[in-house]
């Protein structure tokens, strides 16, 4: 590891920690700048208090609102990063479509929001709906979700590189291959499939095929890359870099829960109904060096401590008050129980209870709402 990633290492650690710290308040968004996002673009290379570097409150035109950080090479904005307070609801799409407005007019394709936990990194630029242009999702408290590996790619090196570009390009067609291929596999396989199938297999009628696609059950996984190159390569100033490749060899990243998950529409009651929750259900998490458990025992009843949650989330944000103290102004903080809680699957190892809603999505067992009727 080289001294730089050694320094973003050190950088995000300490930042999970103040995040572990300061969750309870009700931090602004100026101290969540100070002390959880100003370190990270440090780490990153970017010189804060250099001008050419970064620009604070930056405008393009006088009259526009203003960027709370705007990255430069060679002297033109690269990337937007817009800050929130600690614990916003970066979900809400206002927020994204605000910035991702302004960056196209500005020319600059990419895009961070991020509250100093979250990091959502968006590709202005790319010719499909909003919430599609949504390339990564990690959060710094969550060690799962690889925050540094995905950071990395919003270093300065990194960015004169244009190495995310590349892992953009590759994504994104991928996503595009998989949703094709899921349509082909539906329910009610595509025609075309039928008859190449028949083609290949001529003894078989249509209907013996269509039979057989019924019960084929299929999974698409595209692994995530990545994994960067070194934060120690330099581009002299002045210099426009060649675009680099990603790299041969890449590692699976646990996507989280989000634009790219479509399984997170399958519900606690569908997983109890196909049999892969069978009630009671015990569920458990490490949480700042205390065991929690609870048990589910239907899909609106989640035992915890002698009382009864009508969701995961509410028994997870209980569970985090039991050992962390109150959360001024909330009953219980915000809480994901589907990446909070976890299970111990049949190797004895821990994993989180959204795996399940994710294996029952691939297996095709349950049918999901499409975009337009959950509207």
């Amino acid at each position: 590891m080289s001294a730089d990633e050694t320094h973003l290492a050190g950088a995000i650690e300490a930042v999970r920690e103040r995040i572990a710290k300061d969750e309870r308040q009700a931090i602004g968004e100026q101290d969540t700048k100070a002390a959880l996002i100003v370190p990270i673009l440090r780490a990153l290379g970017w010189d804060v208090e250099d001008l050419e570097d970064v620009k604070l409150e930056y405008r393009r035109r006088s009259a526009d609102n203003p960027v709370d950080y705007a990255l430069f090479l060679l002297r033109a904005p690269r990337l937007f990063i817009e800050a929130k307070s600690l614990g916003n609801h970066l979900n809400d799409g206002k927020w994204a479509a605000q910035i991702l407005n302004y960056a196209t007019m500005a020319g600059v394709e990419w895009v961070a929001l991020t509250d100093g936990n979250e990091w959502r990194i968006y590709n202005s630029h790319a010719p499909v709906p909003v919430e599609q242009k949504l390339f990564r999702v990690v959060r710094i408290a969550d060690p799962t979700t690889n925050a540094e590996q995905t950071l990395k790619l919003l270093a300065k090196a990194q960015m004169a590189d244009h190495l995310i570009d590349a892992f953009w390009k590759s994504d994104f067609v991928d996503r595009q291959i998989r949703e094709v291929l899921v349509r082909l596999f539906a329910s009610e396989p595509d025609a075309s499939l039928v008859r190449l199938l028949r083609a290949k297999v001529p003894a078989l009628t249509p209907t013996e095929v269509r039979a057989s696609l019924g019960r084929l059950r299929t999974t698409f996984d595209f692994p995530v890359v990545i994994q960067p190159a070194s934060l120690t390569v330099e581009t002299p100033r002045g210099v426009v870099p060649k675009r680099a490749r990603p790299p041969a060899a890449p590692v699976r990243e646990r996507r989280a829960v989000g634009a790219g998950t479509p399984w997170r529409h399958v519900t606690l009651n569908q997983l109890i109904e196909a049999g892969t929750v069978r009630v009671p259900f015990t569920i458990e998490h490490h949480f700042r060096g205390a065991e929690v458990t609870a048990r589910i025992e239907s899909a609106s009843r989640i035992s915890y401590q002698g009382a009864t949650y009508d969701s995961l989330s509410a028994a997870g944000g209980m569970a985090r008050v039991s050992v962390a103290g109150p959360f001024p102004g909330r009953e219980y903080p915000q809480t994901n129980g589907w990446t909070f809680w976890e299970y111990r699957a049949d190797d004895g190892q821990r994993r989180p209870l959204d795996d399940l809603r994710r294996e029952l999505y691939e297996r095709k067992v349950v049918t999901l709402p499409t975009a337009a009727n959950r509207a």
